[in-house]
């Protein structure tokens, strides 16, 4: 089997570990040269930090990775501290680091396990077959600076995965457009050469205090890079009235420019520009596998619209996918087994992936659609944040940090939740899925 992945963040360099243990030929194309720079919130949760441990990544601090305690929650004048919850599938810690250095040690990781990452490869669309399937993909090669040489090369697999973001030309390519009817949200954020740098917490603002005292639209969040900077950014979804008709750079301006002196959060100290990016959330684009193509991480709208995190969600489909192939690859060596059994075992994937999240995305594009009303927001955050208890369960249901077999008050709560809103039309159990054998294969090469 050979296996194209177009895009080396982090579910593509992940997918392409796993792929290359294995001992299957992978190649990753990858439009942009290392380092490169992401615009995120560098902030890894438990649920990120598990998906690292499981690739065996190491993350010392001295190799630039910074742990942190939990999250510091800032609202209506109060300030709570909450601990990441002891939940047995997840490490009690998170991680602060860099995309600049975070996506160059996940490629360098899976080229260090045979995986052929080919930089400065710019994907414009996908090869189909007469029939539509996708059997590779078309790729500009740029130069040093970032500019189109000329030359296009054409790459040829038996199944692609798009883990390009965003954008995913590959999958926009084949006419698959992103769905208007999930929540989307646009985060920008810089850095500040700043004292905090070596805060322990991870810092979000549930209310945006600006310079005039007057409330700004969204949340924010301060996290502390331990090289001397902050990164300091805010985010804001759809659902708020003023989405898509504000300055948000302007709007981060105004927020820091409000926040106390000493912290150093003034232009003088700002590293580098305000950038931004847009958050594709909740499944926005569909569906996850067609003939010969399985989509990844945020290329298949797989950001949580509770948190806007993606990039756990982005390393824990490479590593479903990877398994689906893995065992795909070992079953076709069995007598009998035909390229239709290939397409049908593949095509769990997508509703392996629903299972997994579907319901959880379900109740956050409700939760999205509730704090886009300011006067909503005000009163969940006067009535929640007064009581530590109810925080740490909404973070716990925010953070989707969840033990599915305990049953403690919590776990419970959050299971009958899911339980009540759907996720998927397919409702076939998530179990029932899983490829045999291969929860065990892929921990087998991490351990």
């Amino acid at each position: 089997m050979k296996v194209l992945i177009v895009g080396a963040g982090p579910a593509g360099s992940t997918a392409a570990y796993y792929l290359a243990q294995a001992g299957i030929d992978v190649t990753v194309l990858e439009k942009t040269s290392f380092p490169r720079e992401k615009v995120c919130g560098d902030g890894l949760t438990p649920r990120a930090v598990r998906e690292i441990q499981k690739l065996g990544l190491p993350h010392a601090v001295e190799e630039g990775w910074r742990r942190n305690k939990g999250l510091r929650l800032i609202a209506g004048g109060r300030t709570i501290e909450l601990p990441w919850p002891e939940v047995s599938d997840f490490p009690t810690y998170g991680l602060i680091r860099t995309r600049l250095g975070f996506d160059e040690d996940l490629a360098r990781h899976a080229q260090a396990a045979g995986a052929v990452v080919l930089e400065r490869h710019s994907v414009t669309s996908a090869l189909t077959a007469d029939d539509g399937r996708v059997i590779g993909a078309r790729a500009s090669i740029l130069d040093g600076s970032g500019r189109k040489t000329g030359e296009t090369r054409d790459f040829h697999a038996d199944v692609v995965l798009a883990a390009d973001g965003n954008s995913t030309r590959t999958a926009v390519s084949l006419g698959m457009h992103k769905r208007d009817d999930r929540p989307l949200g646009v985060a920008v954020r810089t850095y500040f050469t700043s004292p905090r740098h070596e805060d322990d917490w991870m810092e979000g603002w549930l209310e945006l205090p600006g310079k005039s005292g007057k409330p700004l639209p969204g949340y924010g969040w301060v996290f502390g890079v331990g090289d001397g900077t902050s990164n300091v950014g805010l985010g804001i979804l759809n659902s708020s009235k003023e989405f898509g008709k504000l300055d948000y750079k302007q709007v981060l301006r105004e927020w820091t420019a409000g926040m106390p002196a000493d912290w150093g959060f003034t232009p003088e100290n700002q590293v580098g520009e305000i950038r931004g990016a847009a958050l594709p959330m909740g499944f926005n684009r569909t569906p996850h596998y067609s003939p010969g193509l399985l989509l990844l991480g945020d290329a298949g709208g797989m950001v949580s619209p509770f948190n806007g995190e993606g990039i756990s969600y982005a390393m824990e489909s490479a590593r479903f996918a990877a398994e689906f192939l893995i065992d795909g690859a070992a079953r076709s060596r069995s007598a009998g087994w035909t390229a239709d059994d290939a397409d049908a075992h593949l095509s769990r994937y997508a509703e392996y992936v629903r299972d997994q999240w579907g319901s959880h995305f379900t109740l956050g594009r409700a939760f999205a659609a509730l704090i886009g009303k300011p006067a909503v927001m005000k009163l969940a955050l006067r009535t929640g944040m007064p009581i530590p208890v109810l925080m740490r369960f909404v973070v716990r249901m925010l953070a989707n940090l969840t033990d599915p077999a305990a049953k403690g008050f919590e776990d419970r709560v959050i299971r009958v939740l899911e339980m009540l809103v759907p996720a998927t039309s397919n409702t076939s159990a998530a179990r029932a899925l899983t490829p045999a054998g291969t929860d065990t294969a892929v921990s087998a090469t991490t351990s």
